[in-house]
């Protein structure tokens, strides 16, 4: 029988183990380490412009945000479309793919983009809520953001929320342990 196909049956009867969460940590952390890069240009480049969105009236205290928010989704969207994987990811060799084992398309890829930011809206209402600042502020974001990340674990398949919802799966792509 040809490979091509024992290779769909295959994804779908038995699919690829997702990678342990630490090292999803860790290749987030590698990430983050790497969009400080691509963060500081984009930052650069709004600074260039910036004069121009305010003599236009664009400029608001949200704009620059915005403007990161966008560029981080242009960032992890045009790699997961390209090859599933980032710049971190091939170094942690992992990767983001449908369930058909392809890398998402672009709308699939930005909804996946999307929902990944939804631990934060409820960590900040919380915080704001508890009149929280500076520090202990920070803390109820990273506790929401672990909240998030431990959800995983209630998963059969170890696979994040934001994944399930979107139809994507993040895979190990190590070779198994005989």
């Amino acid at each position: 029988m040809p490979a091509a196909t024992l290779a769909p049956s295959s994804t779908t009867a038995f699919p690829p183990a997702a990678p342990p969460l630490r090292r999803r940590i860790a290749c987030m952390l590698y990430e983050g380490v790497l969009l400080f890069g691509v963060l500081s240009a984009s930052t650069a480049l709004f600074l260039l412009v910036r004069p121009t969105l305010q003599k236009l009236g664009l400029d608001s205290p949200y704009a620059i945000q915005g403007w990161s928010f966008m560029v981080m989704g242009l960032y992890f969207t045009w790699f997961w479309q390209r090859s599933g994987q980032t710049l971190a990811m091939q170094t942690w060799r992992m990767r983001v793919e449908t369930a058909g084992g392809k890398p998402p398309r672009w709308p699939q890829a930005a909804l996946r983009y999307v929902l990944a930011w939804l631990w934060l809206p409820p960590s900040a209402a919380l915080g704001h809520g508890l009149g929280l600042v500076k520090g202990p502020f920070v803390g109820v974001l990273c506790a929401g953001l672990l909240v998030w990340i431990l959800l995983a674990w209630l998963d059969p398949r170890r696979q994040f929320l934001h994944d399930r919802l979107a139809r994507t799966r993040l895979v190990d792509l190590r070779p198994p342990r005989p």
